[in-house]
């Protein structure tokens, strides 16, 4: 059990939704195997984008919570400048407190140009399909978070956790940075409380749509 576990006192309550978890999964692992194998020239063609574009890995890993307060490393295509702490730790006042309410930065200058493109389109969540294929998130639902930011959840954070971060969720495909955070954490709720293989089917397509008009780019 980790420290975070610990803390928070978590407790699964899925035992109810063991039939929906089990046709979840099945759907999660081969809907993201196919869509691996079809989307590997996009995945080549992002690779030496950002590889071109700046200096860097090409692919990183950054520590979010998973199911339980699991410690999960979420794996992105880079969209930042590699000395991103350092440029960080130069913020203005103003930039660091819009940080800090709604962790992200509308005119971030840590992010590259082949950054920003990813980052519109969602295209730099391409490599969390991997995440998916080892059962560490799910195509659908709460988009996972660091240690932090759960404290932005308060007594819902137990909920949070008892299901896979995913891919996309309810608030991704609701206005995505168009809402606060606030409206983040309820939608959230809704879909823990709510979820069901049609909801998540829903999403998805809701999802693609809102990318293509980008609605609320990220």
């Amino acid at each position: 059990m980790t420290e975070y576990n610990k803390v928070y006192n978590i407790q699964s309550t899925e035992q109810q939704y063991s039939s929906y978890n089990f046709i979840k999964r099945i759907f999660d692992f081969t809907l993201s195997v196919v869509g691996f194998i079809l989307l590997l020239p996009v995945y080549i063609i992002l690779c030496i984008c950002v590889k071109i574009d700046s200096k860097g890995p090409i692919i990183y890993g950054h520590n979010r919570i998973g199911k339980d307060g699991k410690i999960i490393k979420v794996y992105k295509f880079r969209s930042m400048v590699v000395n991103s702490e350092e440029v960080f730790r130069n913020f203005t006042p103003d930039q660091k407190k819009e940080f800090e309410i709604n962790f992200k930065l509308e005119d971030d200058p840590r992010i590259t140009k082949v950054g920003n493109f990813l980052r519109k389109t969602s295209l730099d969540e391409l490599p969390q399909l991997w995440n998916i294929i080892i059962g560490d998130m799910s195509i659908v639902g709460p988009r996972p978070v660091v240690e932090k930011e759960i404290e932005k959840y308060e007594e819902y954070a137990n909920k949070l956790v008892s299901v896979k971060p995913g891919l996309t969720g309810y608030w991704q495909a609701h206005g995505r940075s168009d809402t606060t955070y606030e409206e983040r954490v309820q939608m959230d709720m809704y879909y823990i409380d709510n979820r069901s293989l049609w909801l998540d089917i829903k999403i998805i397509a809701k999802t693609f749509i809102s990318v293509i008009r980008k609605e609320g780019a990220m």
